[in-house]
């Protein structure tokens, strides 16, 4: 490790969580921090008073502090293409002039669904996104966790090139009563724009007139958008500087808008906006995100935990584990520091997770006594999401708090098979409830943490040069054929292409 903080750190004893809980009886008041509907209760982990005056240390010499302040200045972090990082300025934090275009922005966002609503573009049930990665990710996570009942509009929102996924999206419309929103940074996505011809077609072969007039584009390339036919006012743009992952509050962010009603988004924005606040203007003794990047950093990087498991104890937040797979792994999966230099360690974590209580009966059993140490992340609300009997929510943040109690506790046993060692860490973070706001404010919190945890790496979160490979090469077997590449691809190529 060449950081001398980071050094530092490794050398530090490890004392058993049980033993930590013993030694300090204020361990809650300085692990738990709350922000507006968000409690995050890190007292589970290994951090001691030792650890973060460690961690601390390698902030200030990684200069967190500056690296956080360009970040709200709009200046130029991500620096292999030379771009700013301005997600925040769309929730009203940040450089003025960016701010002040995202609100030209939204407002422009508003004006088209007010039109939509008042059927200028005819009567309209369903709405059939197409996008992929960030632009699909984000609008699915919130639709999905906020719509039930109160959905004002149909929604589908399709990522895979698979003709399937589409295809059954399509079954369950009507075209007649269909827009269709194109979710493109550049315009030029080829899954994205496959499967957008393909629904064009869709409404071509209903005999609906003029398929194209039921088009919204949202991208950051508009001239591209009206080169393949959506006309200007019907396209909503985004700056060049709200990478994709972080793109659910522009106009990619849509389709949510439009179903959920302006209220609802505009909520998520504020909660989202507050968390900003906070991890723009507070100390690093106490600023969330930061802290638990100290947790993430201490079991990837000092311990080297290879995963980090998260699991949401809410059906509202069954996509949380997938959006947060992107945003993390796609951000801070590399292998080079801002200065090109080789990482020091092991960067990002495998992100995975899934459901309680389901996940209790799947695959918990590694968790609580296999041989791989996994940090865990459980989330829970407060309010339940259902009018059903009381006794069910009860029963799931039972089963939440008990998980992490088992996983710190464990238990001896004359029978080995039956023995859990504990002393495995786990977050717990609990909402008021899954509502605009709070969602908002977790999602910041995530984007925040993610940040810091490359600050401290030295890394850029902001690039994603690692998924354009696979692209070039399915491009040239598109427009070359089959040619030049190993004796197992040219196999596969000619066994199931027929090439």
């Amino acid at each position: 490790m060449s950081s001398p903080a980071l050094a530092a750190l490794a050398a530090l004893p490890q004392a058993e969580l049980k033993t930590i809980f013993e030694s300090d009886p204020d361990r809650l008041s300085k692990l738990v921090l709350s922000h507006g509907p968000l409690r995050f209760d890190w007292s589970k982990t290994h951090l001691t008073d030792d650890l973060v005056d460690g961690f601390l240390k390698l902030a200030q010499e990684q200069d967190f502090t500056g690296r956080r302040e360009a970040l709200f200045a709009g200046e130029a972090v991500n620096n292999t293409e030379g771009r700013a990082a301005e997600h925040t300025a769309q929730r009203g934090v940040g450089n003025a002039d960016s701010v002040a275009l995202a609100k030209a922005l939204h407002n422009r966002t508003r004006a088209l669904i007010d039109a939509i609503e008042a059927e200028a573009l005819g009567p309209i049930r369903h709405i059939l996104h197409i996008g992929i990665g960030g632009s699909a990710l984000g609008p699915d996570l919130i639709v999905d966790a906020l719509g039930g009942d109160g959905m004002r509009y149909d929604v589908a929102i399709v990522s895979n090139v698979d003709g399937t996924a589409l295809e059954k999206a399509m079954d369950a419309f009507d075209p007649d009563a269909t827009l269709i929103a194109i979710a493109s940074k550049t315009f030029t996505t080829s899954e994205t724009m496959l499967n957008a011809a393909s629904a064009i077609n869709w409404m071509v072969e209903a005999g609906v007139e003029d398929p194209y007039g039921k088009v919204i584009a949202l991208t950051a390339a508009p001239e591209k958008a009206m080169e393949w036919g959506v006309d200007e006012t019907r396209i909503l743009p985004f700056p060049e500087s709200v990478g994709g992952r972080y793109s659910l509050w522009s106009s990619i962010g849509f389709p949510a808008a439009l179903a959920l009603g302006w209220d609802a988004f505009e909520s998520l924005l504020e909660g989202a906006a507050a968390m900003d606040r906070h991890f723009q203007l507070t100390d690093p003794r106490e600023n969330i995100p930061l802290i638990a990047a100290f947790v993430d950093q201490y079991y990837a990087r000092v311990l080297g935990c290879e995963t980090r498991a998260l699991f949401a104890y809410d059906e509202r937040l069954a996509l949380l584990p997938s959006y947060l797979q992107q945003l993390e792994m796609e951000s801070n999966g590399k292998s080079v520091k801002l200065d090109g230099s080789p990482v020091d360690g092991p960067t990002a974590p495998i992100t995975w997770g899934g459901v309680g209580t389901d996940a209790q009966h799947a695959v918990f059993q590694l968790l609580h006594q296999g041989t791989i140490l996994t940090p865990v992340e459980f989330i829970a609300s407060i309010e339940p999401g259902n009018a059903l009997d009381p006794a069910h929510h009860r029963a799931l943040l039972v089963n939440c708090f008990a998980q992490g109690a088992a996983l710190m506790r464990g238990k001896d046993n004359e029978d080995p098979a039956r023995a859990y060692a504990g002393n495995r860490p786990s977050t717990t973070i609990l909402m008021d409830d899954v509502n605009p706001e709070a969602l908002g404010a977790l999602i910041a919190f995530y984007e925040h943490r993610t940040f810091a945890n490359a600050v401290l790496m030295g890394i850029n979160p902001y690039d994603q040069f690692g998924v354009e490979l696979g692209k070039e090469i399915a491009k040239s077997i598109e427009a070359n054929g089959p040619t030049g590449f190993d004796p197992s691809t040219m196999a596969l190529i000619e066994i199931a292409l027929g090439e």
